[in-house]
């Protein structure tokens, strides 16, 4: 959090998730904010070893994320979450895939969008210190990752979902909700769209010669 006032702005939320790239096992931290963060600490000749080269992409990279959102888009998601369910007062993890996969579709419900597609990776636990009332408390977190296809149901509900977060855990890495834009037809990276529209009803599947799934259309 160095790279933000000590006193955050009442309207502020900063979300962050680590995650690796596949080819290289490079740590990457992606972190999201409304005001523009202060990295200039982190190029300090005293911290220069904490960052690593990544090509022509300057290091830290902070660029604005304004997302233009419409009703019935269809877009990649990705989301590290803390599935859990609230009874008397207390949080419980959900441990099963079809809970976790139900509590992202009710969490899709609230919040602007429609799971179309999704794949779900168990992350095992995040352990850490947490400090309440002046005491350190032991917490450990489910940690989950969402992969899939997503469809727009209401644009301002979905963007107030992507700036404050999906889920508890947000000051322990969970909650940012990344999208990007779905493979139509003919591409050779990402998620179809076009067949994942397929499953909804209404709109053709043209087979692409790209497509990984051509052989069974």
């Amino acid at each position: 959090m160095r790279a933000f006032p000590a006193d955050l702005p009442q309207d502020e939320r900063v979300l962050f998730r680590l995650e690796s790239r596949p080819r290289t096992g490079e740590i990457l931290l992606l972190v999201q904010s409304q005001g523009a963060p202060d990295w200039t600490w982190m190029v300090a000749p005293e911290h220069r070893h904490l960052l690593l080269p990544l090509g022509d992409e300057p290091n830290p990279w902070v660029k604005r994320f304004d997302p233009k959102l419409r009703a019935g888009q269809v877009l990649q998601f990705r989301l590290q979450a803390n599935p859990t369910v609230k009874r008397q007062g207390r949080r419980y993890g959900l441990y099963r895939e079809e809970e976790q996969a139900d509590w992202l579709r009710r969490k899709g419900e609230r919040g602007g969008f429609r799971v179309v597609e999704m794949r779900i990776t168990g992350q095992g636990m995040v352990e850490d210190d947490l400090t309440r009332d002046g005491a350190k408390h032991a917490v450990q977190l489910l940690s989950v990752q969402f992969d899939g296809l997503l469809q727009v149901s209401d644009a301002t509900r979905l963007l107030d979902s992507i700036r404050q977060g999906v889920g508890s855990g947000k000051g322990l890495g969970f909650g940012l909700l990344s999208l990007a834009p779905a493979l139509t037809m003919g591409g050779a990276r990402g998620m179809c769209a076009t067949r994942a529209l397929k499953s909804l009803g209404g709109v053709p599947c043209a087979t692409c010669t790209n497509c990984p799934s051509s052989a069974t259309a």
